[in-house]
């Protein structure tokens, strides 16, 4: 039988076809959509928290905005950006998570050139949708620690990591032990509590075996005036537990609706803004 294969191009004329098929315009070994090539800002929500603090410092009444969901409904979102940039008042802006849809590096930098595009300062949660791949990583390198908190004008907003299903469950999500300690940590800074969260208790993602304990978790928290989450894609409010603050869910940038909660020394007032 007559051997019908190409004969092997090899020493120096072979590595040429080589770094010719390599650098032509239908490389086959094109850059991997989660190759974690990312570069620019980074640490965002520690530099913005700064410039936050710095912002309301003195200040007796608190304006932030809540979206959430934004995926790949880039068109949503940049109408949803523009709506919050034509509003003074707002303080600042914090992202419930699923800032991208399937993690990958690219959509991590489009959400962030978009959310650059803010005139006030943003932090942002990370969502189920975002640990696909190495999306977690480029959270966390872009964005920084999946679970933390922070204090503006007496008022601690704990930001907390309920994707439990993103850790097949293996993991202590969320932080109980996060949780206690951030309780009364700078406990003369603070006299009232936000907690945001990207999934609700007895949601999918949570982890339902401790959402009884979770509930207990949220007590310890002074005067906590409610809780923030996303993921449902809708616009709600809840009492989850019957001892617990509210639970306010913000929609999706599909729906075309986010969230002003004005934070007064007497309270808050939330109002809901379609664009």
């Amino acid at each position: 039988m007559t051997d019908r294969r190409l004969p092997l191009i090899s020493g120096h004329w072979g590595a040429v076809v080589l770094l010719m098929l390599l650098s032509g315009c239908d490389n086959p070994f094109d850059v991997h959509p989660y190759d974690m090539d990312l570069h620019g800002a980074h640490d965002i929500n520690n530099t913005n928290i700064k410039k936050i603090q710095t912002a309301c410092e003195g200040r007796d009444t608190l304006r932030i905005a809540f979206i959430s969901d934004t995926h790949g409904w880039y068109t949503q979102t940049e109408a949803e950006l523009n709506d919050i940039n034509q509003r003074d008042s707002i303080d600042f802006v914090i992202h419930c998570g699923d800032l991208t849809d399937t993690g990958t590096t690219k959509e991590y930098i489009w959400i962030r050139n978009y959310l650059e595009r803010l005139r006030k300062p943003f932090i942002a949660l990370i969502g189920n949708h975002d640990f696909l791949g190495t999306g977690d990583e480029a959270y966390s390198w872009m964005f920084g620690d999946k679970t933390f908190s922070f204090i503006v004008n007496r008022l601690k907003i704990v930001c907390l990591d309920t994707n439990a299903m993103e850790y097949d469950h293996m993991a202590a999500i969320p932080d109980f032990t996060f949780m206690e300690k951030e309780a009364d940590n700078s406990a003369g800074l603070f006299d009232r509590t936000i907690v945001v969260m990207h999934a609700a208790p007895f949601s999918d993602e949570f982890n339902n075996n401790v959402s009884k304990v979770f509930g207990y978790y949220l007590t310890l928290f002074p005067n906590l005036l409610c809780c923030v989450f996303g993921h449902e894609h809708v616009d709600t409010t809840r009492t989850i537990y019957d001892n617990v603050a509210p639970f306010h869910s913000i929609d999706c940038a599909q729906h075309r609706n986010y969230k002003i909660f004005t934070i007064t020394p007497d309270g808050y007032e939330v109002c809901r803004i379609d664009f």
